[in-house]
Formats: structure tokens, sequence, C-alpha cells
């Protein structure tokens, strides 16, 4: 809190919080984008934290959240509300045009994308928040390598770090921090994506974002800012495809368990059977006969393998599914 004249100190608080609320405006679509006056940066610290918090949440969940992040920044109250979104102002992740690259071309600006990030993320709290506060890190990772390439090494670890002190500092309630901060750190999980992660790999990746999942999803779509068509569209895709393999995992997994284990070993024992194709099938027509309810579920393998010799007959005697029956196989 500054000190001076109480009458200085409210006309500075009104200022700032007229500022803020102009902002705020803009992003409902209500006008005012041109009508930034200036504030003497110092005024915002006037504000009561929480009175902060409840602007700029208003803000993020408004139509036009872009629109009013922009008013903030114009209006000095960016820096002085969030210094660490303000130092991704002129944060660019190149320092030279790529070889071969001319029409076109421009450098990709962090704080540009973090505004766009924003209004495509699904207005809620915690996905706007996540938007705004995902790239904080950049502006204290960034490094250029020799051939002038940038990187952003831990990037999310230490935006996770940041985005916690600056909730903290706002008085967000604490469910929604930590979710706010959850999401940021792992904000690049998804879009690792690729059709070579095996089916456990999936699964390790669902059970890891736990109750965050379909946010950090929503996130990362949001986070595809590029306007080339083809390289969206493939981005878009791949995270179609892993909510997709998600999704059919998990109905997988949800199903009971209708046979013990060790079953193929118990019907390989009994019928002195080699491993392989007829062992599967023996297995496959117990568990049709579990589903029917000729059979309980989770029985003792000896009443799996009595059902079986009793059906055996029938069984050699039928075509393997999925192919028309070989040589010396009765037909239909």
């Amino acid at each position: 809190m500054t000190t001076g004249k109480p009458e200085d100190a409210g006309e500075r608080r009104d200022a700032a919080r007229a500022a803020v609320r102009r902002a705020v405006r803009a992003a409902a679509g209500l006008g005012g984008e041109d009508e930034v006056a200036a504030v003497e940066a110092g005024a915002f610290a006037e504000l009561e934290p929480l009175e902060a918090f409840r602007e700029l949440d208003a803000l993020l969940l408004a139509p036009r959240p872009a629109a009013g992040l922009e008013h903030l920044r114009r209006s000095g109250a960016l820096a002085a509300l969030l210094p660490e979104v303000q130092a991704l102002v002129g944060l660019h992740e190149d320092t030279v045009r790529p070889q071969g690259r001319r029409d076109g071309y421009a450098h990709k600006d962090v704080w540009a994308h973090t505004c766009i990030v924003v209004g495509q993320a699904e207005p809620t709290r915690r996905l706007r928040w996540a938007a705004l506060l995902h790239d904080i890190g950049k502006a204290r990772t960034r490094s250029v390598a020799p051939d002038g390439t940038v990187h952003f090494l831990g990037h999310a670890e230490v935006g996770a770090r940041m985005a916690r002190r600056v909730l903290r500092r706002l008085g967000m309630p604490a469910e929604d921090a930590a979710a706010v901060r959850f999401l940021v750190l792992h904000h690049l999980r998804a879009s690792q994506y690729d059709r070579s992660w095996t089916d456990s790999a999936v699964r390790r990746f669902a059970r890891e974002m736990e109750e965050h999942l379909d946010e950090l999803l929503l996130l990362s779509r949001a986070d595809i800012t590029t306007q080339r068509t083809a390289r969206r569209s493939a981005g878009l895709a791949a995270l179609d495809e892993l909510a997709r393999r998600v999704r059919e995992l998990q109905e997988l997994d949800a199903r009971p368990v209708l046979l013990p284990k060790g079953l193929g070993t118990a019907l390989i024992e009994a019928f002195g059977l080699a491993p392989g194709p007829l062992v599967g099938r023996l297995r496959k027509a117990v568990e049709q006969a579990v589903e029917r309810g000729e059979l309980p579920m989770q029985a003792e393998a000896g009443v799996y393998v009595a059902w079986a010799r009793e059906h055996l007959a029938d069984l050699l005697a039928a075509p393997a599914p999925d192919r028309p029956p070989g040589p010396g196989e009765p037909h239909g």
C-alpha cells in the first residue's frame, strides 16, 4: 500500500479501479477499447488483491478476453497486477528467419499467442487462467543456441511454480489454483502424442492426468494457434485421436473380468494342447458362454474346463471365427 493523504490514495484507487473496469468492459464487448487513460503505476497497488482478482476473473470469462488483456497492457494495469504476464510482451520464439522461409513468415510473439489461446479456451475459470499463465515460464527460461535457435527448456515446470505464486497473491480459491497450476505444469503433454504410443502409454497418460484430463485436452486444443491450415488440422486430429483412444481404453477397462487368470494354461493342460489359436478359440467360447449366462463369472478354472470338455466336439468342428472353413473342415 502506498502512503500519502487519504484523499490522494482514494483518487489513485478510483483511477486504477476505473482502468481495470474499462478493460473488463472491452472484454465484454461493450466498447471502450480506445478509452485508455494513463494511470500512475503505483495506483494499482491501492487495489485489494481480492478486488483485482474479481475484476481479472470477470475479464477472462468475458466473450472477448483478448481485447480486455490488450487494454490492461496499454493502461499499465497488466504490468502492475500481473508482471509475470507482462514479461511475455515483446518476447519472441525465434531470432532469425528460418532458411528457405520468405513470404508470410513472422516471429511468433508469445504475448500475442497467449491472447489467442485465452480467447480460444473454453470460458471456465480454470481453463482461461491456465491459458493466460501457461507460457509465463518462457520469459525466465529463454535461451539462444549458437545457431540462433531459441529454447525454453523447463518452461512448464518454471511456469507452474510461478503460477502458484501469482494465484496465491491474488487469492484464487485453493482448489481452483491447484487445478490451474496442474494444467500449466502439464500443458505440453497431450501435444506430444503420436500414433506410436502403445495402449499402456495412453493408459499411463490418462492415469497421470487424473481428473484434469478433459480440461487438459481442451487447453491443448486452445494452444494450437498456427495459421497454417494443414498443421492446425493435424494437431487437432491428433488430439481427437488421443481422446478417442483414452475413451475406448477406459470403456474396455471398465468391463467386468469374466474369466479367472490362468484359464488358458488350465485348458492347455486338460486337453494336451500346444499354445496357439485353438486355445484362444476354446477360451473365447467359454467367455461367450459366460456372457450368455450359461456359466458363472470368475469361477474355478475346473468349471470352465468341464464345460469345454462337454462341448469339445462341437467347438473343434466349428470353423475358426473371421475366416472361411479350411480344407477338411466341415462347411455350414
